[in-house]
């Protein structure tokens, strides 16, 4: 494949914001076409939780997310130079322990973590007592790890907004296709390419969210009973979310978010009384593979795929950007197995 030295991306949610600051920052020209505004979609939600996997039954979803999630802080360190602060930061996470059962079960994965993570990063069982901010663990006990961060989503859309800019690439409402074309179009990029395909490869999937204003930024975050509760640098934590297959209206939040938010409120008691200053309710693209879906549109040479980032957009960016910068600028395939678009047909 010869190099291409002019790129539209499509789509302005974290992918597509991620992909044309790689492929600007290696010298592509670049246009990135956002109809709405960056961030438009789920990329634009609250919570900017970039977790791991559970370190055992390794494969190649979870050792592509581990390189992804270590090479975050000089991703977002490049971008803030030029774009501002992302709300990046490597605070970690604990998860309580119901019983003596999941702490052993914990303590068997340390094992995994050591064999896969190295000394990156420690995944270990302590003591509950040990964090300030922490949730209700009936066993005492939690599993702190050191390798989940967090980005504030709106800062980090916008901080690669102004950093693709300040390296000459141009963000359009609408623009022709110039050079390759890179589709990072979210649920309804998803819908459109399973019409093309004639067959189903993906969907979306309703969430909800919310800001509560509670001082907590240097805290690990939270995850236990499927929520997450991270708490962010400006002084708020952000509860999500819930996952609905089955929506009548995309960007209304309802009666799930509100028993989401009291769930929050009983698992960490420090939150009982923060008040609600936000509430966000967006449709997250899955591909059926559950994997981010990556490589060549099949049927129309210099189209590509960039999509699928359900729940783990943030996490995946970095390693993303850099895998589909290598295809559609050198030629280079990094695709991992499970991630392409073949993968869900």
């Amino acid at each position: 494949m010869a190099r291409a030295e002019r790129v539209t991306v499509r789509g302005g949610g974290i992918f597509g914001l991620a992909c044309a600051w790689e492929c600007a920052r290696r010298g592509a020209r670049v246009t990135l076409v956002e109809p709405r505004r960056v961030g438009a979609g789920s990329s634009g939600g609250t919570v900017g939780a970039l977790a791991p996997h559970v370190p055992e039954q390794w494969n190649p979803k979870k050792q592509f997310q581990l390189e992804s999630l270590l090479m975050a802080a000089e991703f977002w360190a490049g971008v803030a130079r030029l774009g501002g602060d992302p709300g990046y930061a490597r605070t970690g996470r604990i998860q309580p322990l119901a019983d003596a059962e999941a702490v052993a079960r914990a303590e068997a994965r340390a094992a995994g973590a050591r064999a896969h993570w190295g000394d990156a990063a420690v995944w270990r069982v302590a003591e509950a007592a040990e964090f300030g901010f922490a949730p209700e663990a009936p066993s005492g006990f939690v599993v702190h790890d050191t390798l989940t961060a967090r980005a504030a989503p709106r800062a980090a859309c916008a901080a690669l907004a102004r950093a693709l800019r300040a390296v000459g690439g141009e963000i359009l409402a609408e623009a022709p296709d110039a050079g390759a074309v890179i589709h990072a179009t979210g649920w309804e990029g998803l819908r459109e390419l399973s019409d093309a395909l004639g067959r189903p490869v993906g969907n979306g999937v309703k969430g909800q969210s919310a800001l509560l204003r509670h001082a907590a930024p240097d805290a690990p975050q939270i995850y236990a009973e499927s929520v997450h509760i991270v708490p962010h640098a400006d002084g708020t934590v952000a509860i999500g979310s819930t996952s609905e297959r089955d929506f009548d209206a995309p960007g209304s939040t309802d009666a799930a978010l509100e028993a989401l938010i009291a769930r929050a409120r009983a698992l960490c008691p420090a939150l009982q009384a923060a008040p609600v200053i936000d509430r966000w309710a967006g449709v997250r693209p899955r591909a059926r593979s559950r994997a981010p879906m990556l490589g060549p549109w099949p049927g129309r040479p210099g189209h590509f795929i960039a999509n699928g980032g359900f729940k783990i957009g943030f996490g995946m960016a970095p390693k993303v950007a850099q895998v589909m910068a290598d295809l559609v600028l050198e030629g280079r395939d990094g695709i991992p197995e499970g991630f392409r678009v073949s993968d869900n047909l």
